[in-house]
């Protein structure tokens, strides 16, 4: 790596763990240590339940949690560690209302593209996490090797997607990789992510580096190009822990 950033932003999913696995213990020293160089954010559209489970028990007790920022359900919120504790930074949640709107445009959408449900659902297939509502095709609790499978171009869910758009049109609404669509509130995405953790570190922009899985065209990390963040995409977990190694030797 020729560029050496102020700060990072790493998506969850895909890029610091498999889809909903626990980040695991080399992953979690790794980022302790860049935690001691700069500040790191974490973006996902994974609620602030999962980020605890998944991610914030795999770090070490050394790890300097006051530069970690947390950005769950795609960053609707913001936790930042003071004083010994998480607390939201800020807070997007829908409100009763919207999140019927919302529930009410799925059911229009299932009935007006005909819908084929999956055969079979592991857990809930819409998910509230008040910021952002989630619809996972396969459940939340699917196996990997499920979602990989299900819809690998987005085929299937396209439809869904398009008609969420036409009956609601004041949310933002994002395709995932493997088997989602995410809604959250107009214009609360990764990019306004990005937006928020440089300001709330005073490290512009262009001095920092996303790291994701999904930076392609459509996918849901491709929302923060044109923020003039720079941004590197991955295959997995074992190629950020490579880049973050590489990172590191060059910081030390």
């Amino acid at each position: 790596m020729t560029f050496v950033p102020k700060a990072m932003v790493f998506d969850l999913d895909g890029t610091l763990a498999e889809s909903k696995q626990r980040v695991d213990a080399d992953m979690g020293e790794l980022l302790s240590q860049l935690l001691s160089h700069m500040p790191v954010a974490v973006m996902s559209g994974g609620s602030w339940l999962q980020f605890q489970h998944q991610f914030l028990t795999s770090l070490p007790s050394s790890a300097k949690l006051d530069k970690l920022y947390l950005f769950p359900a795609g960053a609707a919120f913001c936790y930042v560690h003071r004083q010994g504790e998480w607390h939201p930074q800020y807070d997007h949640s829908f409100s009763p209302q919207e999140k019927k709107k919302i529930l009410d445009a799925f059911d229009a959408s299932f009935k007006e593209i005909g819908f084929q449900q999956p055969k079979k659902i592991w857990g809930l297939q819409i998910e509230d996490r008040d910021g952002e509502i989630t619809f996972s095709a396969l459940g939340q609790q699917a196996p990997i090797e499920e979602k990989q499978k299900w819809d690998p171009n987005q085929e299937k869910r396209r439809p869904l997607f398009e008609a969420l758009k036409r009956h609601i049109p004041e949310f933002s609404i994002g395709l995932n990789a493997m088997t989602s669509i995410d809604i959250t509130p107009h214009d609360i995405n990764k990019a306004y992510g990005v937006k928020r953790f440089s300001e709330l570190t005073q490290i512009s922009l262009p001095e920092m580096l996303y790291v994701g899985d999904a930076l392609e065209e459509g996918g849901n990390d491709s929302v923060v190009i044109g923020t003039g963040i720079h941004t590197h995409e991955v295959f997995g977990p074992e190629e950020t822990a490579a880049l973050i190694k590489d990172l590191l030797s060059q910081l030390s």
